[in-house]
């Protein structure tokens, strides 16, 4: 039964990789993408807007593919899929049969974000395998009330900390949990300590480079913060709990999870590790997404739930009640796959998916970008071409000309966008810039002598930020400061 139960599980997760497997190739890069890319072939214990986690498995991921889009997306891929297996253990570990432990999986590889996850390589993919896994080696040391299990959460609070940085919302619902609950027992374990030790000198190294430069990335999150308040990307927290956490069909199971982890005695510290994230983000005015690791606990518990109701149901009526709801879970998943997953490569399919998802958008014209910055410096006189340099105003252009600039042997692009700034620039500045990101009156204040020298945008005519917000590039002369005092007024963050 157990090896029945294993397989159903690695089946969906291995159905879900096969679908981002054949389709993670079909557009491109993501511009998120690109900075991982580019931070990963300058490796350091941290960067300004992230730990060194994600840049380090990217790193690897070039080693093994190069820059391939499937081959680099592989690994999000695999985090999404063991978090669909971890959820349907964590439905075991509970109490649930096969039953609870495929409707656990089934719900989370049917949700929005755990979807999206595997369609680009994001710190965020990651960082939901971190929760996810923390909550079930949480089940695991209630269950068995074995304290030794603490060292295994200390190593994936130690990996989440080293990923990315939201994690504290989560270690504070931990603390919480054990606060308010039975749990706090394991405040005088040795194990505990322990625990928190494992995680602390995991996290060490990047915790010693943000105290070498003055804690950046705390400036980078405020800002960041600000900038998404500002901009309305909070808004809708609430709903997007239901629609984009978790399987909006599924609701009534994680509710019934949240509910039921705080009637249980023993799994109270759970319920709290929900609650706790969940009031700080809404509090502190957090994006919709943050809190979607946090929903796998509690499909799982909800799944067992669930399962044991329609157990003591008659069979006609199992039947319907299990058909009717397996059938909104599949309908929902279609349309979460339909919007997150590039499953056409032209046609309506295509245009629906386009219209609604932002970050698809994303991906296209960062080749014509980089070919358009060629063919200007180009059309220089041949005196001027080794003198040019290219300055970019995201992180988004600046990966991009660093990572396809080769192939036209472009010079480094200069950036003032996180960790390109601390990277800073030539030691002889070139005197003539090709500038990406600027609007005509930005270029004009800061650089002299600009003149048009190209569009960005992309033949598929895909209207996204590249081609709305930063449409123009300029041919430009050196900057109005003198580059140091340019770099310290110009630094940029997101």
């Amino acid at each position: 039964m157990t090896r029945a139960n294993n397989l159903a599980l690695v089946g969906i997760a291995l159905a879900v990789a096969f679908v981002h497997l054949m389709t993670n190739g079909r557009y491109g890069f993501h511009r998120d993408e690109f900075q991982f890319l580019s931070d990963a072939r300058h490796l350091d214990w941290g960067f300004v807007a992230y730990p060194p986690f994600t840049p380090f498995v990217e790193r690897v991921g070039l080693q093994l593919f190069g820059v391939s889009l499937i081959g680099l997306r592989l690994f999000s891929v695999i985090a999404q899929a063991l978090a669909i297996v971890m959820t349907g253990l964590m439905a075991r570990e509970l109490g649930g049969g096969r039953l609870a432990q495929v409707t656990a999986a089934l719900t989370v590889a049917t949700s929005g974000l755990p979807v999206f996850e595997g369609t680009e390589f994001q710190y965020s993919s990651f960082d939901y395998l971190w929760w996810v896994l923390i909550a079930y080696f949480v089940i695991r040391l209630l269950k068995t009330e074995n304290p030794r299990w603490w060292l295994a959460i200390g190593v994936f609070v130690g990996l989440g900390l080293m990923t990315k940085y939201t994690i504290v919302f989560f270690i504070a619902g931990i603390v919480g949990g054990m606060m308010l609950s039975s749990a706090r027992r394991y405040f005088v374990s040795g194990w505990f300590w322990g625990g928190v030790a494992v995680a602390l000198v995991i996290f060490a190294p990047n915790f010693l480079w943000q105290v070498k430069h003055g804690f950046i990335s705390v400036h980078f999150l405020q800002h960041i913060h600000v900038r998404d308040v500002r901009q309305g990307r909070a808004n809708g927290f609430v709903l997007d709990q239901f629609k984009i956490c978790a399987n909006l069909v599924a609701a009534p199971l994680w509710i019934a999870g949240v509910i039921c982890f705080f009637r249980d005695r023993r799994y109270r510290m759970l319920g709290w590790m929900y609650v706790v994230p969940l009031a700080l983000f809404a509090f502190g005015k957090g994006r919709g997404y943050y809190l979607a690791a946090a929903y796998p606990m509690l499909l799982a518990m909800g799944a067992v739930v669930g399962e044991r109701w329609v157990a003591s149901m008659k069979r006609p009526r199992r039947l319907a009640v299990e058909g009717l709801f397996f059938t909104g879970v599949v309908a929902w998943g279609v349309l979460a796959y339909a919007i997150l997953v590039p499953l056409a490569s032209d046609g309506p399919l295509r245009q629906f998916a386009l219209k609604i998802n932002g970050d698809m958008r994303e991906e296209f014209g960062w080749d014509e970008l980089v070919r358009t910055v060629a063919g200007i410096r180009d059309s220089l006189p041949a005196e001027q071409r080794s003198i040019v340099g290219v300055l970019t105003g995201n992180y988004g252009e600046q990966g991009a000309v660093e990572i396809l600039g080769p192939a036209y042997h472009l010079p480094m692009p200069i950036s003032m966008t996180n960790s390109a700034w601390l990277r800073g620039y030539p030691p002889v500045p070139p005197s003539t810039l090709i500038v990406v990101g600027f609007s005509r009156d930005a270029a004009d204040r800061a650089f002299t002598s600009c003149r048009l020298a190209g569009h960005n945008g992309n033949s598929e005519g895909v209207k996204n930020e590249e081609s709305q917000s930063h449409p123009d590039i300029f041919l430009c002369g050196s900057p109005r400061l003198p580059w140091p005092e340019f770099w310290k007024e110009y630094q940029n963050y997101g």
